[in-house]
């Protein structure tokens, strides 16, 4: 076993064993910037998008809607494609000021404590991504590599020239055909100051979910027209970092994300003489530097190790259907049991009453619009208002169907969460702990009677009164089964697909009208307990509320001011 057990359990039981450093404070005053500054390098505005026409986003959230949209969509990224989707997952689309229970809420008034909202969700609000664009020949601008400016939704030119042979290469031969036979590739990197001057050693789980939640955003987009979002999380690691100018250990490249352009990539010439790849005298690089804000930076031995761990071996794929011994396990099929609820032996499935749910629709609202609609609840649930079953079914199916769909998985099939439902205020849904059954579309009781004050007992922090949701969902993943399958570098595609799932929930709600919150603060043993997990390897790794807001909320109109 590699060193990303060990981090894993670490965080499976970080509410009872808390992780190292234990005395860490994080300095807000000397923090770091959302987002990279390179003051040299040249700007370029992208596209608007207020002019592209809205789409529904409820076909790139419920199954067989994405296929079933394909005929309709362009033939491939264009710019003011590429732009618009950029912009609607991680640019800055509105101020967030209105009455809550978070912390931070005293400072927000202030332009410099400014909350910014954008359409992806981020762990604690940080956003640690910085999204790179490789464009070759087939581009409507000259060859480069470029970083998206998310503050000014503007390109920044870091190296002109060619470079997506070299992309190519990182990704190797036995990357997805798609992979190869584009020359325009959006490339993912980490900041992990950017992330961990707050969290510290819990930093690597949570920028894994941060990549997750945007490549997510991704897909939702890229499905509602017709286009396919499918990331490369295997790859030569070090000759990317090279290429972006990053050291690997303070930033590193987490995943390639292919496009497919409207213009025809150029056949390329793979027997080129005179150009050795191997010498570093003739690889291309980036050599301006991002400029840090914070003065001090930190050290965390579990952040780093994990970081090592999961680069050995980065570019060595695993075989085809190395996956499939980390699916979700299936359901007992079983006959009924009693209706008693109760502990399941371990399964964690549910063998208690069956409650069928309606069948899962979401409204025809556009993707843009649930993006720049969807926020954290912090505080604002009421439970004077029910949860309608048919809402709860939706969201629990858009959460179900989603997937990363990288290179360990190209066709999308294997479906690596379960999800569990902890009912509060549902309407024809009595009160209890169930497992979700995708397939059939119905809830299987786990533990019976009222979840509040357990939901509540087991959060960390006091930003959320659980008991007032209409429902908390619980995803899973078998860590352990995906590491043992693929390795240590394996965390960052399970953390990265509950990310997606809590991305997925975020886009589903907004759609909804529903309130929404996903935390990571919790006794994840005590889920383990209460689901009945113990002897599985099925791990909670997130607790997403859903319900009504209090009406009337006291918010700032940031589109009128």
């Amino acid at each position: 076993m590699g060193y990303a057990h060990e981090y894993a359990h670490a965080v499976l039981h970080r509410g009872r064993v808390p992780m190292e450093p234990t005395d860490h404070v994080v300095n807000w005053a000397d923090g770091p910037r959302k987002g990279k500054y390179y003051p040299h390098a040249e700007a370029f505005a992208l596209p608007g998008t207020e002019d592209l026409a809205d789409v529904p986003a409820a076909p790139g959230l419920l199954p067989g809607a994405a296929g079933e949209r394909a005929a309709e969509g362009p033939a491939g990224f264009s710019l003011p494609l590429l732009a618009a989707m950029l912009k609607d997952s991680y640019g800055l689309t509105g101020r967030r000021l209105g009455i809550q229970a978070n912390t931070d809420l005293p400072g927000l008034p202030f332009y410099t404590h400014a909350n910014w909202s954008r359409g992806t969700a981020g762990g604690g609000g940080l956003y640690p991504v910085s999204i790179h664009w490789a464009s070759g020949p087939s581009g409507p601008l000259t060859p480069g590599l470029h970083y998206y400016d998310v503050h000014r939704h503007a390109l920044q030119r870091l190296l002109a020239g060619d470079v997506t042979d070299r992309v190519r290469d990182a990704l190797g031969p036995d990357a997805p055909p798609e992979a190869l036979d584009t020359d325009q590739y959006l490339i993912l990197g980490i900041k992990y100051w950017q992330n961990s001057f707050k969290y510290n050693s819990f930093s690597f789980h949570v920028v894994c979910t941060d990549l997750g939640t945007l490549v997510q955003t991704w897909r939702i987009w890229a499905a509602t027209r017709g286009l396919r979002i499918s990331p490369v999380l295997w790859f030569d690691e070090p000759r990317l970092n090279e290429l972006l100018g990053v050291t690997g250990e303070e930033e590193t490249v987490f995943a390639v994300v292919p496009l497919h352009w409207e213009a025809p990539a150029p056949r390329r010439d793979t027997g080129r003489p005179g150009t050795p790849r191997t010498d570093p005298r003739h690889r291309p690089a980036v050599r301006h530097r991002d400029l840090e804000r914070s003065r001090t930076l930190l050290e965390f031995a579990a952040l780093r190790a994990m970081h090592q761990a999961t680069l050995e071996g980065a570019a060595n794929r695993p075989a085809p259907g190395a996956l499939a011994a980390a699916a979700a396990l299936p359901f007992d099929t079983g006959g009924d049991t009693d209706d008693t609820g109760g502990g399941t032996g371990g399964t964690g499935r549910g063998t208690g009453a069956r409650v069928a749910l309606p069948a899962p629709v979401l409204p025809d609202s556009g993707v843009r619009r649930a993006l720049r609609n969807r926020r954290s609840s912090f505080g604002r649930f009421d439970a004077r208002r029910r949860l309608d079953s048919a809402h709860l079914s939706a969201v629990l199916a858009a959460c179900a169907e989603t997937r990363l769909a990288g290179d360990t998985d190209p066709s999308g099939e294997l479906r690596l969460t379960r999800l569990y439902a902890f009912v509060n205020h549902v309407e024809g849904v009595e009160q209890g702990a169930y497992a979700y059954d995708p397939d059939r579309g119905e809830l299987r009781l786990v533990a019976a009677g009222p979840q509040g004050s357990f939901l509540q007992r087991n959060y960390f922090l006091a930003n959320y009164n659980l008991e007032q949701a209409g429902a908390v969902l619980v995803p899973t993943v078998r860590t352990t089964a995906v590491l043992d399958a693929l390795g240590d570098r394996g965390y960052r595609l399970a953390l990265g697909t509950v990310g997606a799932v809590s991305q997925s929930f975020y886009v589903a709600a907004s759609a909804l009208g529903l309130g929404a919150g996903v935390a990571l603060g919790f006794d994840n043993v005590s889920f383990v307990e209460r689901l009945g997990l113990e002897g599985s390897d099925e791990a909670p790794l997130l607790i997403m509320a859903l319900g009504h807001e209090r009406p009337d909320p006291a918010d700032f109109r940031h589109e009128i001011a």
